[in-house]
């Protein structure tokens, strides 16, 4: 239900303000996806009377843009991938009052993490054993900013 109010009030925006109404799948995993699945949902989502006349898209689609953006972003040391565990993650971020700590990954060079990076895209590691964070700001008191 939560998505089909958010359809539907995407879709009464664009009509509103004379806008155009995009319809995106978030299918990151493409080889597990169905396209039976995609199928019905587009057809829940006209019957519920939203159209996206030609502005139907896939993340999939942007993979290699993607992929390419953060190529560049290893590059320029604002990237860099972390071997820390999800719940660890959490811990080094810190509290809403404290700072958080640097990941001991984060100060890996450039082509340390380019080779890791490559091999992640290889799929030489398990799912979530290493992830690409941004370096941004550990003290940031904005704690969805530290080092996302």
């Amino acid at each position: 239900i939560g998505h089909a109010k958010s359809i539907l009030l995407n879709y009464g925006l664009a009509q509103k303000y004379n806008g155009e109404f995009h319809m995106r799948f978030d299918d990151t995993n493409p080889t597990k996806e169905k396209t039976e699945f995609v199928e019905s949902i587009k057809e829940d989502i006209k019957w519920l009377g939203a159209d996206w006349k030609e502005h139907l898209y896939f993340a999939s689609d942007y993979f290699d843009v993607m992929y390419e953006c953060a190529l560049k972003l290893i590059k320029k040391g604002k990237a860099f991938v972390c071997d820390l565990t999800a719940d660890e993650i959490r811990e080094y971020r810190g509290t809403l009052t404290e700072p958080g700590k640097n990941s001991p990954c984060r100060d890996r060079s450039v082509e340390e993490n380019l080779e890791l990076f490559e091999r992640m895209k290889n799929g030489e590691f398990a799912d979530g054993e290493k992830v690409l964070r941004a370096k941004i700001d550990m003290a940031s008191p904005n704690i969805n900013m530290r080092d996302p």
